[in-house]
């Protein structure tokens, strides 16, 4: 049982344990964050490359723990297809954390991108199938002490080209990292 101030939840059971305990992530964005990941999470979670918020994980409990950056990509073979649809369904992304968590519902999301532009997007989100694109957007993330990565594909219906394409074009790539 659990009153909270965003929820309340009477007599939950988990009625089939894991063997194993699931691990927590926590997604980070400054300093509280990163001190609630580093003292009750299992990892991290970033969608920016920035060495400080590792730092600051390490100084509340983090050390050792698995560091995840989040990346989003938009494979597709038809590069302008791929850009259409990272427009379509992640131009939110370009407006940053501190934007999009105070945005109220998708009517506010709809008035903060009217005006981003495709262009805007090809400069934060690799899109089409140039590997070397997706290699430099995992590489900051590398260099900032992430021991993980996580590619983010855009689109439902174009999940399982891209996992075929990662597979046998993008992890051989960036396993040279």
């Amino acid at each position: 049982t659990h009153h909270g101030t965003h929820f309340d939840v009477e007599n939950a059971k988990l009625w089939d344990l894991p063997e194993q305990r699931v691990p927590i992530g926590i997604a980070v964005s400054g300093e509280r964050s990163c001190e609630l990941a580093g003292t009750l999470g299992d990892l991290v979670i970033a969608t920016e490359p920035k060495g400080d918020l590792l730092n600051a994980f390490d100084r509340h409990g983090g050390t050792g723990k698995p560091r995840v950056g989040q990346v989003p990509v938009c494979y597709d073979t038809d590069r302008d297809a791929a850009i259409a649809r990272a427009h379509d369904q992640f131009r939110w992304s370009l407006g940053g954390w501190k934007v999009n968590s105070e945005l109220p519902g998708p009517s506010a999301f709809d008035q903060a991108t009217a005006f981003v532009r495709k262009d805007d997007i090809t400069g934060s989100i690799p899109c089409g199938s140039d590997v070397d694109a997706f290699v430099e957007a995992v590489r900051p993330y590398r260099e900032a002490g992430f021991t993980e990565v996580a590619l983010v594909q855009i689109g439902g219906a174009h999940q399982r080209p891209f996992i075929e394409w990662a597979r046998t074009t993008l992890l051989p790539a960036l396993r040279e990292l």
